[in-house]
């Protein structure tokens, strides 16, 4: 019943939501977090990165150790080309599988309905895993 729900509210990508919580990655799994372009790491999925996933202090985008960061904290003009590069990464990066959390809608204060469309181009991107509220917000 539960997978029946899932697939209906996401549009049949259940097989690419990113778990609630993620504390281990599987082989090829990177892990996807929201950032400050300076890099400071102090909280949320952004602390997880750097303590589970070899996140990098002071690297405030792109890949660092098993983990991806975009750009969040100034505005959704500057998230959105941090995105879109993100997605072109991934498409470049098939043997990966990016797992992508909540990003902008904890610290940064964004919401989902704000968040979720600049994702839209990562829909067909196979590889790109997000929240179960971004396809909400997308399908």
């Amino acid at each position: 019943m539960e997978n029946n729900i899932m697939t209906k509210a996401c549009g049949g990508f259940a097989h690419r939501v990113t778990p609630d919580m993620i504390d281990r990655l599987e082989d090829g799994q990177v892990f996807v977090f929201g950032s400050n372009i300076q890099g400071f790491h102090g909280g949320g999925a952004a602390r997880t990165a750097v303590e589970k996933f070899g996140a990098i202090y002071g690297q405030g985008d792109g890949l660092q150790g098993r983990s991806y960061a975009i750009s969040s904290m100034e505005g959704l003009d500057n998230m959105a080309v941090h995105v879109r590069d993100f997605i072109a990464f991934a498409k470049k990066h098939p043997e990966l599988t990016f797992l992508v959390t909540r990003i902008g809608c904890g610290i940064a204060g964004y919401t989902v309905g704000e968040v979720a469309p600049l994702f839209a181009g990562a829909v067909d991107v196979e590889n790109v895993w997000l929240p179960k509220e971004f396809w909400e917000e997308l399908v």
